[in-house]
């Protein structure tokens, strides 16, 4: 099952220091040696609520090889680079089974609810 990264990325000035066009020029091998790869970068359309600035989305193969390629020492290495010169939230979701539904999510809720006060 595929994990993937969602970086909500703001950058001060709106242009990238030296320092993060460093990181830029080194991230992408990091990512490629865990099995990841760039979905989308760039500033989205907000339709809802407000997102300054960029989005970085990334797929790795599963959550394994997210976590192993965040906390691997060539990642820990640039980091600096991008935390010292940027604004990120940065999180990690897990794809969903295929036989998902929101319908069924709302029924196990209900069956949940139910149970818990009968």
């Amino acid at each position: 099952m595929s994990t993937y990264l969602i970086n909500h990325l703001r950058i001060p000035g709106g242009i990238p220091s030296e320092e993060g066009l460093a990181y830029l020029d080194q991230v992408e091998a990091t990512v490629k040696s865990f099995g990841g790869r760039w979905l989308a970068q760039g500033d989205p359309d907000v339709v809802e609520g407000a997102w300054p600035d960029s989005v970085v989305l990334i797929e790795f193969p599963d959550r394994e090889a997210a976590t192993a390629w965040y906390a691997s020492p060539e990642y820990q290495a640039i980091l600096p680079l991008r935390t010292n010169n940027t604004i990120s939230d940065l999180v990690f979701i897990d794809s969903l089974p295929a036989d998902f539904t929101v319908a069924g999510f709302a029924a196990q809720i209900r069956e949940l609810l139910a149970s818990s006060t009968s």
